[in-house]
């Protein structure tokens, strides 16, 4: 019982931290899948403490593997009821399914881009005084299902012929027909995803 309790309470620490490391990247996606875009960046601060909540969840996880794995010394047995075959909580069956989700949850940022359509930079003919390229400075960025999450809500609009956006510097770079969509239409679609438009910078003619 002691053996089964604890591991338990392992597997349960480990896929918390696991969870709780990419939750910041796991939300945009969450996000999308539930059209509930303004909850994109609810837990950008999370991100500082990424690091050390892998490290915990590994720490435990290799910890489990020790205590599973290691030599036991076994006592006679009296009878066949202290023979009895350990349960699947305390198999390494189990052990090897809570590693394998913590791993795919502390890599969720990797692979986050299979759940975005592909960004789509479109091209059109227009008038070049209609060409905008914007440079926006936005808070809340920490990882690339933040860039995936700021490229695919910018691309709905018609307006927006190219979008390409960047956790590591906080920025969204833009190139829109002014004819088809505003400028400030675009800023208010990014800041109802949670993220925030702090800083503004504009070229005419894609200048």
């Amino acid at each position: 019982m002691k053996t089964r309790n604890l591991l338990n309470g392992v597997a349960g620490t480990s896929i918390l931290t696991a969870i709780a490391a990419s939750l910041c990247c796991i939300t945009p996606v969450l996000a999308l899948i539930a059209g509930g875009s303004g909850l994109a960046a609810s837990f950008s601060w999370i991100e500082p403490a990424r690091p050390y909540l892998i490290g915990i969840s590994v720490i435990v996880l290799g910890f489990a593997w020790y205590q599973k794995l290691k030599p036991v010394k076994q006592a006679p047995i009296e009878c066949d009821c202290e023979g009895e075959k350990p349960s699947f909580w305390q198999s390494k069956k189990f052990l090897a399914i809570v590693t394998l989700f913590a791993v795919l949850m502390m890599a969720f940022p990797s692979y986050s881009h299979i759940f975005y359509p592909e960004n789509k930079n479109k091209t059109v003919v227009v008038d070049d005084d209609m060409i905008r390229t914007l440079h926006l400075d936005i808070s809340g960025m920490t990882c690339e299902s933040c860039n995936l999450h700021l490229e695919h809500t910018a691309q709905k609009y018609d307006g927006v012929l190219k979008a390409d956006a960047d956790y590591k510097t906080g920025s969204l770079d833009l190139t829109i027909n002014t004819d088809k969509t505003s400028i400030e239409k675009i800023i208010n679609g990014i800041n109802k995803t949670g993220y925030k438009v702090v800083a503004i910078k504009t070229d005419s003619n894609g200048n």
